[in-house]
C-alpha cells in the first residue's frame, strides 16, 4: 500500500530522516515507534506533502506521490491525524464531520445559487452518513456538542470519525493514546481495529506508549536515529537486543 524509498530530509545541521525505506502492506496496522528525535513525525511529513525530502521518493499504491501537495495527496484517499487534534472548535461534533468530504457540491458558487436542491440533497446524505458514523463511535448524543467541549479522548474519537467521513484506503494515525485516559484507550483501540477489519482500512501508526502499540500493531517498524533499525512482531521487536539498546542504552 505503501513505500518509500531511500527517504533524506535535514533541517540545518539535523538530519531528520537519514536513507529511511520502509513498506506498508494492506490490510495491515503497522506501528512505527522509536526513541525521541528518531523522525517518525517527520516521516509523516513527508508522506502526507507537509515537507519535500531532500532525496528519496513515496508510493502509495504503486503511484509516486513525493512532490504532490497535501490536499493532493488527501485526494488520492491517503489520511492523516495530528498527535493535537485539529477539530474545528467553533463548530459542532457533527458539523466537523459533515465538512470532512471533499468536493462537495455546495463548494460550488454556481450549485450554491442555481442547484440548491442538489446541494441539500447532497448534504442531508453527508449528514445521515455523519450521524451513522458518529452511532459506531458511541457518541451520537455529542452531534450538536461544541468540538471545543469535548475531553480530549472524545476529540480523538472524533478525529477517527473525521478519518471516516473522509473514507481513505489508509490513514497514517499519529499518537492516538495522546491526552486519552485509560478508561477510554481500549475504546479507541476497538474501534481503530474495527475500522480496518470492516472497511478495509489500511493504518500505519506512530505511538510512545508500548502498551497501546504492542495491543495494537503487527508488524511494527523500529526507527532510530531517523533510519530503519528492525521490522517484526510485538515478540520479536520487545526481545531484540538492537531496539533494547536503542531504547535504554548498552
Amino acid at each position: 500500500m505503501l513505500r518509500v524509498e531511500n527517504l533524506n530530509k535535514s533541517f540545518g545541521g539535523i538530519q531528520a530522516v537519514n536513507n529511511c525505506s520502509i513498506t506498508v502492506e494492506q490490510g495491515t496496522i503497522t506501528g512505527l515507534i522509536g526513541p525521541n528525535g528518531a523522525g517518525k513525525t517527520t516521516l509523516f511529513n513527508l508522506i502526507t506533502g507537509f515537507h519535500q525530502p531532500d532525496s528519496g521518493r513515496v508510493y502509495f499504491k504503486n503511484e509516486d506521490i513525493t512532490n504532490l501537495t497535501p490536499h493532493e495527496i488527501f485526494d488520492r484517499n491517503l489520511f492523516r491525524t495530528f498527535q493535537i487534534t485539529r477539530e474545528i472548535q467553533e463548530m459542532t461534533v457533527l458539523e466537523n464531520l459533515m465538512l470532512i468530504p471533499s468536493q462537495q457540491l455546495g463548494e460550488n458558487l454556481w450549485n450554491a445559487w442555481f442547484n440548491r436542491d442538489l446541494v441539500s440533497k447532497e448534504e442531508n446524505g453527508r449528514e445521515e452518513t455523519a450521524l451513522e458514523v458518529l452511532e459506531f463511535l458511541e457518541m451520537g448524543d455529542r452531534k450538536f456538542d461544541l468540538a471545543k467541549n469535548l475531553p480530549g479522548g472524545e476529540k480523538k474519537l472524533l478525529d477517527l470519525g473525521r478519518m471516516m467521513m473522509a473514507e481513505p484506503e489508509m490513514v497514517l494515525l499519529d499518537e492516538p493514546g495522546s491526552g486519552v485516559p485509560p478508561s477510554l484507550q481500549n475504546k479507541v483501540n476497538d474501534h481503530v481495529r474495527s475500522i480496518s477489519e470492516e472497511r478495509g482500512i489500511t493504518f500505519l501508526v506512530v505511538e510512545h506508549d508500548m502498551n497501546i502499540i504492542m495491543d495494537l500493531c503487527d508488524p511494527i517498524i523500529v526507527l532510530v536515529d531517523g533510519e530503519k533499525l528492525t521490522e517484526g512482531t510485538p515478540e520479536e521487536v520487545q526481545t531484540d537486543e538492537q531496539v533494547i539498546e536503542a531504547y535504554l542504552g548498552s
